[in-house]
């Protein structure tokens, strides 16, 4: 019962924080309106889905860009654990009896929370992308965003475990993410890439995760089968493979670290 407590008022802490920082809110609304609207469109301008002719680009492209705003908010929210740490804040928490794999799980789901309400917001603008959800393809999307985010916010936690200062996280975070994000499959189909390439797009998580809001988006049409790489099934299941390995891994980090 303490740790439920514990891990309950670390994730309402970390929702206020999201909340009452109005800049951080709009930035993370705004970045991924700007990569499917403007780079959106600027691509389908000049570049065709050979395998699926008569696909919009800019449909195929919201999945991703849903999918890039999960993974940066995601990432970006273990920071709080590194300037929690500079400040102070962290060495409280851990002399309260609450253990430690509660502080993670308190985190892990402040960060799935915000990430899913930032997505949701976005899934809210489908039709301006010319993507149409129902209320069953809207709930199934936000199920597979907060599986995504558990998975991210566990390996930013694990990162933020390991590093003594802001500037270091940065620099790890910015080396991660945009790689991650580029081999996702978010802006194209792995189908007609290179070998090596594909199989770097393979390794990456979140390529599943996003293929999967793509087959919630497209449902049983035939562009399903065309844009679509693997099989739902196969999807949800090494995204929650991930969720959990990462999460398993980013307790143990946190437990194990000294300067924690």
């Amino acid at each position: 019962m303490r740790a439920l407590r514990g891990a309950y008022v670390i994730w309402l802490r970390e929702v206020l924080r999201f909340l009452r920082e109005p800049s951080r809110v709009v930035g993370m609304v705004a970045q991924p309106l700007l990569y499917l609207f403007l780079v959106g469109n600027g691509i389908r301008s000049g570049f065709t889905l050979n395998a699926a002719r008569g696909a919009d680009y800019l449909a195929y492209m919201f999945p991703g860009i849903v999918g890039m705003s999960v993974l940066f908010t995601s990432l970006f929210g273990a920071m709080s654990i590194v300037w929690d740490r500079e400040f102070g804040f962290l060495r409280e928490v851990l002399v309260s009896p609450v253990p430690r794999w509660a502080i993670v799980a308190g985190k892990a789901a402040g960060g799935m929370t915000v990430a899913a309400a930032q997505g949701a917001f976005l899934l809210l603008l489908a039709p301006a992308a010319g993507v149409r959800l129902g209320p069953l393809a809207f709930l199934g999307m936000l199920g597979v965003l907060a599986l995504i985010s558990l998975a991210l916010v566990g390996l930013g936690i694990l990162i933020a475990s390991r590093m003594e200062s802001m500037q270091g996280f940065q620099v790890v975070m910015n080396f991660l993410v945009m790689p991650m994000f580029f081999l996702s499959g978010a802006l194209y189909p792995i189908r007609g890439m290179p070998a090596w390439l594909a199989a770097l797009m393979h390794a990456d998580p979140l390529t599943y995760g996003i293929d999967a809001l793509r087959h919630i988006v497209y449902g049983s049409s035939r562009l399903a089968a065309l844009l679509t790489q693997f099989s739902l099934g196969l999807d949800l299941a090494v995204t929650a493979a991930a969720a959990f390995l990462l999460l398993l891994l980013a307790s143990w980090a946190f437990g194990a670290s000294r300067s924690a």
